[in-house]
């Protein structure tokens, strides 16, 4: 392989129409894998390279004809129609409306009223089976006797008859003429012996192929398609297109208590991660987490028996092989790749457990949507390479890559010489630091409803996509993503269970709007979980609340831990009190500011309680506050997008609430753009530039002493301890 440094560690994609290109970016980038897209194939002309072949290999489609031979173990999803209000006692509902014709089709094949579920949500009743029909002809379910003026939904099974994630590619891609191809169910039996068959014979077939790159295993995330073809409904964590009657069957068997359509509908919230999740929701992921385990397992027994490397993508089909949960090691998978938007991606990623190796795909995709004419994907490439680096640089993946179409990133020559840059530093990063864990400054705990099953993905809807609600909750994971503390995601349950679970924890984080699942809602009026934090608070530890944290109204109160945070919000109850709190201060947490904080959408109507030290407050509105709780101090944030300063606010709060401010001068850069990573294990430690300008900065060694330092723009510079 020569020189670590000039080859290995990198993927790219290939096309039958790109074969010497192909093996001239092999040898520029130093490649030393290649992999196929969804809508190419491998060319022949490459059989034979010196690199691994990676084959994108689908469980759940591209065999319509089995499919079509078996339509009673295509793949369902659940679905819910809008709500409808009836005027007089027939009300009739359309189930396919606003829905994307050629994707879903109603399933009226298996027992209706066994499956289906018709609520008055005025009332929350279930309607009796009785009292509604279905008709096939007009694609309606007509309820009779309906109560005037009550609003009423249908929760049905379609079958999915195209594939999302094909159907995506084919609008972005704007594929003419293609094939919709079907989704079909490898957990029924049927199906399950065929895919089992079919993957023996796929490698048989393709000897060239060294690694089967599972996309993924057997359950889409929920991607729905309204009419015109726009995404409707989309939840990269969502479990409402893992069900149909036979696995449903199962899953009562194996709980003892009758499944309803609700714990998987929720009102029409689909249990998505926002959602405090219900005991029934969280007994069919652990159903689903086994199942979808153990017959992951037989693959990639197969895959190994066959002499080749399983590795799986985490998205499109992912769902029920929770990376972060107990079950995932028992599969075997020698790899995970997945796709990086963010330090939070990346993350998500790299901390997984119990693989070879993890390999990240890098933006951008080599979609027409960025390669065009007037396209900029140099531009995109170096802020994924820049955003993602932070994180690189506590928890390296092992490997990273492109996906996509090459002939259209050959048209742009400087993205190509950009990419070349890209792979000899991450080359040069991974040498430095793997092996060790880089220095952490501080334990801190995220806590939540969702705990380890979501680390490092809170706050996303669909991966890294930017959404205005909750872009100031997700500045939190994403700085943590790249900061120098040993980050754990902690949930209700764990404290409830094992209250030691706090105690090596320096600081707890508590982060999210009111009743969502990040700031836990009903979880703080548990006497035991609400104890437990203010005991830990007071005999010393760390408390950072932001946007509304421990929010839940309960005996007059509406943040429960209000004593310790030493905020509250007017929620129109306590406009009788009147409120002198609002002189702000200086602190050691706002040292570095160079402007006004941003707090993103920030938040209306928070108080400071008497004794609190105000730091920011607009219009009489505290957007910031810190107060001591016993032995203890809590910081309240009203919201924190992700910026370099606000990374740096951040960990000062962390530091300050850990009562550690004398530690601030320890591989540390005075200027915030900056970082310092220290990896003593390995005596080595590096500073990072992470803006497209040069900077000026000190740098703190781990003992203290220091030394002024230029950097150019993005540069990273490696030292000896």
């Amino acid at each position: 392989m020569g020189n670590e440094n000039t080859r290995g560690r990198v993927t790219i994609p290939t096309d039958v129409d790109v074969v010497p290109e192909t093996l001239e970016l092999l040898e520029r980038w130093g490649a030393d894998a290649i992999r196929d897209c969804d809508g190419t194939d491998y060319p022949e002309g490459l059989r034979d390279v010196d690199a691994k072949v990676y084959s994108t290999y689908y469980t759940t489609r591209k065999d319509n004809e089995w499919a079509k031979a078996n339509p009673d173990e295509i793949q369902q999803m659940y679905i819910m129609t809008s709500f409808h209000t009836a005027v007089e006692e027939e009300l009739s509902i359309h189930l396919m409306d606003h829905l994307y014709p050629d994707m879903l089709k109603v399933n009226s094949h298996d027992d209706i009223k066994r499956w289906w579920e018709v609520i008055d949500r005025t009332t929350g009743e279930v309607v009796p089976t009785d009292s509604w029909s279905y008709s096939e002809e007009t694609g309606d379910v007509t309820i009779h006797g309906a109560k005037a003026f009550h609003d009423y939904t249908v929760s049905f099974l379609a079958y999915i008859m195209w594939d999302p994630v094909h159907m995506y590619n084919a609008v972005v891609n704007d594929w003419k003429g293609v094939e919709k191809q079907i989704t079909f169910d490898v957990r029924q039996p049927k199906t399950k012996e065929f895919s089992m068959k079919r993957l023996r014979k796929f490698i048989e077939d393709n000897p060239h192929v060294d690694v089967i790159r599972y996309t993924t295993f057997f359950h889409q995330f929920t991607l729905i398609f309204d009419e015109l073809a726009r995404e409707k409904y989309v939840d990269w964590y969502g479990y409402s297109a893992s069900v149909s009657p036979y696995i449903l069957e199962q899953f009562e068997k194996e709980v003892g208590y009758k499944f309803r359509p609700e714990y998987i509908i929720d009102q029409g919230y689909m249990n998505n991660q926002y959602r405090i999740p219900s005991k029934e929701f969280k007994d069919f992921q652990a159903f689903q987490r086994r199942e979808v385990a153990k017959l992951a397992k037989e693959m990639v027994d197969i895959t190994h028996e066959m002499g080749k490397e399983a590795m799986m993508f985490l998205g499109d089909h992912w769902i029920g092989m929770e990376p972060f949960m107990d079950e995932f090691k028992s599969i075997g998978l020698d790899a995970v790749v997945g796709s990086v938007g963010n330090g939070s991606t990346l993350r998500l990623i790299s901390d997984i457990p119990n693989v070879k190796y993890t390999e990240g795909r890098f933006l951008p995709y080599f979609f027409p949507d960025t390669f065009h004419e007037g396209g900029d994907p140099v531009k995109e490439a170096k802020v994924n390479w820049v955003t993602a680096r932070r994180a690189i640089l506590r928890k390296p993946i092992d490997r990273i890559g492109y996906g996509g179409y090459l002939k259209l990133a050959l048209e742009f020559p400087e993205f190509i010489d950009y990419v070349e840059s890209v792979c000899k530093e991450f080359r040069t990063l991974y040498e430095n630091i793997k092996g060790t864990t880089p220095y952490c400054v501080k334990t801190v705990a995220v806590l939540n409803s969702w705990g380890k099953m979501r680390a490092w993905g809170n706050h996303m809807v669909h991966h890294a996509l930017y959404q205005k609600q909750n872009y100031s909750y997700a500045g939190i994971v994403e700085t943590l993503s790249g900061a120098p503390f040993d980050v754990r995601f902690i949930s209700f349950d764990d404290i409830k269970t094992n209250p030691a679970v706090l105690d090596d924890i320096d600081v707890i984080i508590n982060v999210g709007g009111a009743y969502t699942a990040h700031s836990g809602g009903a979880a703080w009026a548990d006497e035991e979980i609400v104890t437990a934090v203010k005991r830990f608070i007071y005999n010393g530890g760390g408390f950072i609340g932001v946007g509304e944290p421990t929010a839940y109204q309960w005996e007059g109160r509406y943040f429960q831990l209000a004593s310790a945070l030493g905020v509250e919000k007017e929620n129109g109850f306590n406009l009788n009190t009147d409120k002198y709190n609002w002189e702000e201060h200086d602190h050691f947490i706002k040292e570095d500011c160079t402007k006004d904080i941003d707090f993103g959408e920030g938040q209306k109507n928070i108080f400071a309680l008497d004794g609190t030290t105000v730091l920011r407050q607009i219009d009489k509105e505290v957007q910031m506050a810190v107060n001591d709780f016993g032995a203890g101090r809590c910081v309240y944030i009203s919201g924190l997008p992700y910026s370099f300063e606000n990374s740096r606010l951040l960990y000062r709060s962390i530091l300050w609430s850990a009562h550690d401010e004398g530690n601030l001068h320890k591989w540390f850069s005075t200027n915030f753009n900056v970082e310092v990573h220290a990896y003593v294990k390995n005596g080595k430690y590096c500073v990072v530039n992470n803006t497209y300008e040069p900077q000026d900065t000190t740098v703190y060694r781990g003992d203290g002493s220091s030394f002024d330092l230029h950097l150019d723009a993005n540069e990273i510079i490696w030292y000896e301890i």
